[in-house]
């Protein structure tokens, strides 16, 4: 909301969201003119609006509907391609949105040593398919079941033949999401966080690489292939 009080005068903006007076001048209110877009008091009741009470409401007459708004991204990305693709990938990621003030939800997140909050995003290419905010007190894979399952079955009422496989680090390493995977013939790739089964396992290949690494002065790789399963935490 701070800086949308500038950016609601960029004529850039203004086009790249479809609005026809890219200046602003032929506004109706004076004090609107020369600013093209909404001011941060417009987007401030569009968050706040409730739908069902905003057509009776004298200051929050806006409201967003989010169930359509989720829709909207997953059919932009349906409708980017002629025709089914054999195969897509969804990332799954989530990063730091620092804060730097006292705002609501405000936690420190150890891992970025910062307070801020925890936004979840889930991408299929450059196809943005999911943002959503979260506070930093949660673990990174927090809502990812909820929102593949919305994902999932749009793009599979469209595409039922198309084969899904998401991706993500160690963060989304969990039960809750390889089971709902499994369940639901959903393919996955997911990082493991290191501990001491990993690195007896690959003692061998980590020693290769570091020796590599020593002889070129880069960053090397190696690879092996092997069965693990938890003792206890996994289905």
């Amino acid at each position: 909301m701070n800086d949308h009080d500038d950016l609601r005068k960029d004529s850039t903006l203004a086009l790249l969201v479809g609005k026809r007076d890219l200046t602003g001048e032929r506004r109706v209110r004076e004090q609107d003119r020369r600013n093209p877009l909404a001011a941060s008091s417009t987007l401030n009741r569009l968050e706040l609006g409730i739908p069902k009470s905003a057509i009776s409401d004298r200051y929050k007459r806006i409201a967003a509907d989010n169930e359509a708004m989720d829709r909207l991204l997953v059919d932009l990305f349906l409708e980017s391609y002629r025709k089914p693709p054999r195969k897509i990938w969804l990332d799954l990621d989530a990063t730091d949105d620092p804060l730097h003030g006292q705002q609501e939800g405000r936690f420190f997140h150890g891992y970025y040593r910062c307070y801020c909050y925890l936004p979840l995003y889930i991408f299929s290419g450059e196809h943005l398919l999911c943002a959503r905010l979260r506070t930093a007190d949660k673990d990174a894979s927090s809502g990812s079941v909820d929102e593949l399952q919305r994902i999932v079955g749009q793009i599979r009422a469209r595409w039922p033949k198309t084969r899904i496989i998401i991706r993500g680090d160690s963060g989304f390493c969990r039960e809750a999401i390889m089971a709902w995977c499994e369940t639901n013939d959903v393919g996955y790739v997911l990082g493991l966080a290191r501990n001491q089964r990993l690195q007896q396992a690959l003692g061998k290949e980590m020693e290769e690489a570091r020796l590599a690494c020593e002889r070129t002065g880069e960053a090397a790789r190696c690879f092996r292939d092997f069965r693990y399963r938890t003792r206890k935490s996994w289905s």
